[in-house]
C-alpha cells in the first residue's frame, strides 16, 4: 500500500510540474522544444518547391563578372529593366539602397567642384525610373533596438491593415527606426516591405514577422506585401485573441501566427531548393525567357561576403532571400506550421492521459515490461507528434516526453526500492522453508506474492518420530540427541524442498510442511505424497547408517490432508511468520496421529486421495472411516505403501481382495463373518491392522451396537 501511495504521490507531483511548465511556458524549455521541431523538419526531408518563385542571385559568379558590391545603380537599374523585358510577373528587392550612389557621374562632378554644360547621368534617378516603370517592390529594414541615430522617416505603405478584436496590449514588434531606400527610389516604388528575419534564442531563423508596428502604423513584411499584390488583395486583416495575434488574413487565406505576428517558416530543405539564376546571366542575356515569364522574382545575394546568410534548421549557411521565397511559397500554397489555441488543451489532456498510463504500467507490471512499454509509449508520442507536424500542426512534444521519462525513471527507482525490500523480506521468510529454486521463483514474481492471509487449497504434511521418549533416553545426552535429530531432519527437509514443499515449522521431533503456497503447484497432492514416500525410503538408508554406528533406529509416521486453509503472514507486530492455519491443518495432524494405532508409515485422508492426479501410480489401501477428535464429520483414511513399482510392502492381489471382502462384511455389520475373514488374513498375512479389526469385531459381537455406520470414533488425538 505504501508503494502504491508513493507512486500516486510521484504521479501527482510530476504531472503538476509538467502542467505548470506547459501553462506558463518557462523560457528554459523553449530551445529544447525548438530543437525537437527542427529534428522533425529534418526527418521530413526535402520537399518540392513552387516553381512560381525564382531567385536572381548576386552570387560569387556575378561579383566576379560585374565587380564588387554595391554595383553602380545604373547596373542595378539595367538588371531590373532586363527582368521586366523578360516579362516577369513581379520583382522583389531583398536589398536596400539607403545611401546615394557616389559612383554616379553627376555626384562625382559635384564632389570635385566641376561643372559641365552637358547633363550628366544620375544613377539613383536611373534606378528610381527603373523601379517606377517595372513591377518592383522595394525592401527596407527595421532596426529593432535603439541606437545613436534618430528614428527618421516612416516608410510609405499601400496595404490597408485592419485589426480585429485588438486587446489593450499589442504584442506586435515595435522597431526603433527604419532603414529606408533613398527618397528618390523609395518614392518611385509602387510599394515596399521590410525583409527582417529575426532569429530565435539559439540564432536559428525559424519564423518571420509578417507585420510590425512603427510609430503607431502597421507595416507588412516584403513577402506578405508581395503576396498581397500578387493576389490582388487590397486589405490585410489581423485577428487577435486574448494573448496576442492569432492569425493574419490575406483575402480567404488564413495565415496562422504566434502572438507576436510571426509566421513559422515551413522550410523545404537545405539551401538552394528554388530556381537560382545568377544576376550576371541576366545582365549578359544568358537566360531563356521561358524560365522567368510570369514568375515572382526575388533579387538577393548568396555571396558569403555580402553577409545575407542565415542559419536555419536545415542549414547553417542559408541565403536570407530564400527565407522570403519560402515564406511566399507557404502563403501561396497555404502550407503552414500552426499552433492554434486549442492545442494547449490537447497538450494538457495528453499529459494527464500519458501520466495515468505510465503510472498504471509502473503499478501493474515489472521493471522490464514497464520499461519496454514505456519505450513504446515514448516512440508513439514522438511519431504521433511527428505525424501532426507533417500535417502542419505544432504540438508540445518536449513535455509529454519529459513526463514519461521522469515518471518512469523515478517510478522505477521507487519500485526497485520496494522490490529490494520485498525480496529481502521474501528471503528472510522463505530461505529456510523452501528450496533455493522456489525462493528465486518467489523473488522473480514478487509482485504476485501477497503475504497477507488468503484462503488457498493446500496439502498439509505432518511427521513425527515414533517412541521419541525412549529414543531420548537411549541417546544418553542432549548433545547426542540433537546431533541425531539434525542427521534425521536434514534429509527429510531436503526431500520436502526438492518436491517444492514449504517447511512451516519444527515442533520438537515433528515436522509440519505444506504444498501449493507461497507458489501454486498444480499437482501439490502428488508432490506431497511422493515427498512422504521418499522420506520413508531416505529414512531406511539413514537407519542402515545408524545401525552400523550402533545408534538407535528411527521410525516415523506421516499424515497428509488436502483442503482449504488460510495462508499468510501471521503473528504479533514485529514478530511474525508465514504459515497456514485451519481445520484442514488440524485434520492432517490427526492423520499423522493415526499412524501409530494402524501401524502405518503414511496415512492420507480421502481428500488427499481425491486430489491425486492418478491413484494407480501408488500402492494404497483403505484403512478405516473414523471420526477424529474435534470433528463431527467422519473421514476415510488410507495407507500408502509407496509407489506401485517401488513399494516397501508388496500387498499382493490375493491379500487385497480378501481385505476388501472383509471390510465389506465389517461395514455391513456382519461381524461374525468379518471376524473369520480378518482371522484368516492375520493367519496368512500377520500384521497389526488385522489384529485391530479382530479385536473390534470381537467387541461388537459381545456388545452389539444399536446402529452401525462403519465409522470408528477416536477419543484421543
Amino acid at each position: 500500500m505504501l508503494r502504491i501511495a508513493l507512486q500516486i504521490l510521484l504521479f501527482c507531483w510530476v504531472l503538476a510540474i509538467s502542467l505548470y511548465i506547459s501553462l506558463f511556458k518557462m523560457e528554459w524549455i523553449v530551445p529544447f522544444e525548438l530543437k525537437l521541431k527542427d529534428n522533425m523538419m529534418i526527418l521530413q526531408g526535402i520537399r518540392p518547391v513552387d516553381s512560381t518563385f525564382v531567385i536572381v542571385d548576386i552570387d560569387e559568379k556575378s561579383l566576379s563578372e560585374i565587380g564588387q558590391w554595391p554595383w553602380p545603380r545604373d547596373q542595378v537599374a539595367q538588371l531590373i529593366n532586363q527582368l521586366a523585358d523578360l516579362d516577369v510577373g513581379m520583382i522583389g528587392l531583398d536589398v536596400v539602397f539607403a545611401e546615394a550612389d557616389n559612383s554616379s557621374p553627376q555626384r562625382i562632378f559635384d564632389r570635385l567642384g566641376l561643372s559641365t554644360e552637358i547633363e550628366l547621368p544620375d544613377f539613383d534617378i536611373m534606378l528610381a525610373e527603373a523601379v517606377a516603370n517595372t513591377p518592383t517592390i522595394l525592401g527596407y529594414v527595421f532596426i529593432q533596438n535603439p541606437d545613436p541615430l534618430p528614428p527618421g522617416l516612416a516608410p510609405a505603405s499601400r496595404a490597408i491593415i485592419v485589426e480585429r478584436n485588438k486587446p489593450d496590449i499589442s504584442y506586435l514588434f515595435k522597431p526603433y527606426r527604419a532603414v529606408l531606400n533613398i527618397p528618390a527610389v523609395q518614392n518611385a516604388a509602387f510599394s515596399s516591405g521590410y525583409f527582417n528575419t529575426l532569429p530565435d534564442q539559439d540564432g536559428l531563423v525559424r519564423s518571420i514577422p509578417l507585420v510590425m508596428e512603427y510609430d503607431g502604423i502597421l507595416y507588412p513584411s516584403l513577402s506578405l506585401e508581395m503576396m498581397r499584390i500578387a493576389l490582388g488583395e487590397s486589405r490585410l486583416t489581423i485577428d487577435y485573441e486574448a494573448h496576442g495575434v492569432d492569425a493574419i488574413y490575406l483575402g480567404d487565406i488564413r495565415i496562422p501566427t504566434d502572438p507576436f505576428g510571426r509566421m513559422a517558416v515551413n522550410f523545404r530543405g537545405p539551401a538552394f531548393q528554388y530556381h537560382y539564376i545568377s544576376a550576371s546571366d541576366i545582365m549578359f542575356q544568358r537566360v531563356d525567357k521561358s524560365d522567368l515569364m510570369g514568375k515572382v522574382v526575388l533579387i538577393g545575394t548568396s555571396a558569403a561576403g555580402l553577409l545575407d546568410l542565415r542559419a536555419t534548421p536545415f542549414d547553417s549557411v542559408y541565403p536570407g532571400v530564400e527565407v522570403h521565397a519560402t515564406a511566399m511559397d507557404n502563403i501561396l500554397n497555404e502550407d503552414f506550421l500552426a499552433k492554434p489555441m486549442w492545442v494547449l488543451g490537447v497538450d494538457l489532456v495528453s499529459l494527464v492521459i500519458l501520466g495515468i498510463l505510465v503510472a498504471l504500467l509502473l503499478l501493474m507490471l515489472g521493471s522490464v515490461m514497464s520499461f519496454l512499454l514505456a519505450s513504446i509509449l515514448l516512440a508513439l508520442v514522438w511519431f504521433g507528434h511527428y505525424y501532426a507536424f507533417t500535417q502542419g500542426l505544432l504540438l508540445n512534444t518536449l513535455m509529454p516526453l519529459m513526463l514519461i521519462f521522469l515518471l518512469f525513471t523515478f517510478g522505477t527507482l521507487l519500485n526497485y526500492f520496494f522490490e529490494s525490500k520485498q525480496k529481502a523480506l521474501i528471503k528472510a521468510r522463505f530461505a529456510q522453508k523452501v528450496s533455493p529454486a522456489v525462493v528465486e521463483e518467489l523473488i522473480n514474481h514478487a509482485d504476485d506474492l501477497v503475504l497477507e492471509g488468503k484462503q488457498l487449497e493446500v496439502t498439509i504434511f505432518f511427521s513425527d518420530i515414533r517412541g521419541f521418549t525412549s529414543l531420548s533416553e537411549a541417546m544418553g545426552s542432549p548433545q547426542s540427541l540433537i546431533e541425531l535429530l539434525n542427521r534425521y531432519m536434514t534429509p527429510m527437509v531436503d526431500v520436502i524442498t526438492a518436491r517444492q514443499g514449504t517447511v512451516d515449522k519444527f515442533i520438537g521431533d515433528a515436522i509440519m510442511a505444506y504444498w501449493n503456497a507461497p507458489i501454486q503447484i498444480k499437482d501439490h497432492a502428488d508432490q506431497a505424497l511422493k515427498a512422504s514416500i521418499e522420506q520413508i525410503l531416505a529414512l531406511d538408508t539413514l537407519n542402515q547408517q545408524l545401525k552400523a554406528e550402533d545408534l538407535p533406529q528411527i521410525e516415523i509416521g506421516i499424515g497428509l490432508n488436502t483442503g482449504l486453509a488460510v495462508v499468510g503472514e501471521m503473528g504479533s507486530v514485529g514478530r511474525s511468520d508465514y504459515t497456514c492455519i485451519g481445520d484442514s491443518v488440524n485434520l492432517a495432524s490427526r492423520a499423522e496421529g493415526l499412524c501409530k494405532p494402524y501401524a502405518a508409515h503414511i496415512v492420507l485422508t480421502e481428500f488427499t486421495l481425491a486430489a491425486l492426479s492418478n491413484c494407480e501410480l501408488y500402492k494404497i489401501r483403505f484403512l478405516d472411516k473414523v471420526r477424529v477428535k474435534g470433528k463431527a464429520q467422519p473421514v476415510a483414511v488410507y495407507e500408502c505403501f509407496g509407489l506401485e513399482n517401488q513399494a516397501w510392502y508388496a500387498y499382493p492381489v490375493e491379500e487385497k481382495m480378501a481385505y476388501e471382502a472383509a471390510q465389506k462384511l465389517y461395514h455391513q455389520a456382519d461381524f461374525q463373518q468379518a471376524l473369520q475373514s480378518f482371522e484368516q488374513l492375520q493367519s496368512d498375512y500377520p500384521q497389526a491392522l488385522y489384529a485391530m479389526y479382530i479385536q473390534r469385531c470381537q467387541h461388537y459381537l459381545q456388545n452389539p451396537p444399536d446402529s452401525f455406520d462403519g465409522v470408528f470414533t477416536l477419543t484421543t488425538k
